[in-house]
């Protein structure tokens, strides 16, 4: 059987300057081939490298680097990999070329820099490596993908941020559209159908039971150089919503 191992835990906040991103990084092992699911950015390049070594692993390791999107908080790591090929849906890709004037997350040098990379186009129920299936999952991006993974522990699903988070799970609403809102709330019921566990793009893995999220791990985040007491420090918790990017439909 196939396994899932998450590299790097994905984290959803954000803050009136501007937000972290940090997307979850996950590595599928099956009968020897490994393949890791986004590569985060820039500011996680050294944590990445050091979850690797961990597991006795190097850059050199990696067999394929599946992109869930193209947006900057997912790829920017992928020239860490250039032995790898780059998987990739052929819409995210022709779109990351030419991206929509107002998509923040789709910088216009995104598509440039992929195509420096050997690009392997993949889609709909392709399988990577045995028991490893490709699920397309657009409306967060137009190209947006994931992963079937069947493990000991049943079918997994890699959503990327077609499922953001556990809270958009079982409210079935995305917070981030850049493609469709329609198909973006299809897919979050489409990851969720089709897997016993799911891995968001932001949040710890878990399970769906009766109706609640079920997370498989402990929240755990050290956040340094700030106190609680800093002054002009606050913590917000606004109502959850849904922005679509405008122009998304054009």
């Amino acid at each position: 059987m196939a396994t899932v191992d998450v590299l790097l835990r994905g984290f959803s906040f954000s803050t009136d300057a501007g937000r972290p991103a940090f997307c979850a990084v996950t590595l599928v092992e099956s009968r020897g081939r490994r393949i890791l699911v986004d590569t985060a950015h820039v500011g996680r390049r050294r944590e990445l490298s050091a979850a690797l070594a961990e597991r006795g692993l190097s850059e050199a390791s990696i067999d394929a680097v599946l992109m869930t999107h193209a947006h900057w908080d997912h790829v920017q790591n992928f020239d860490r990999f250039p032995q790898a090929p780059l998987l990739l849906h052929p819409r995210e890709r022709g779109y990351a070329s030419a991206p929509h004037e107002n998509d923040w997350a789709t910088p216009r040098w995104t598509g440039v820099a992929i195509e420096t990379h050997r690009i392997q186009e993949v889609s709909e129920g392709e399988e990577l490596a045995s028991g490893v299936h490709v699920i397309e999952l657009p409306g967060h991006s137009v190209g947006s993908i994931g992963l079937l993974v069947e493990t000991e522990a049943g079918t997994a699903c890699i959503a990327g941020d077609a499922v953001h988070s556990g809270p958009v799970a079982t409210s079935g609403e995305p917070p981030l559209v850049f493609g469709s809102l329609s198909q973006a709330k299809e897919s979050v019921a489409r990851a969720v159908s089709a897997a016993d566990v799911i891995y968001p793009g932001h949040d710890r893995p878990f399970r769906i039971t009766d109706g609640a999220v079920d997370y498989l791990e402990p929240f755990a985040l050290t956040i340094t150089n700030l106190t609680p007491d800093r002054e002009g420090l606050r913590f917000e918790t606004p109502a959850a919503s849904t922005w679509v990017m405008p122009g998304a439909a054009e």
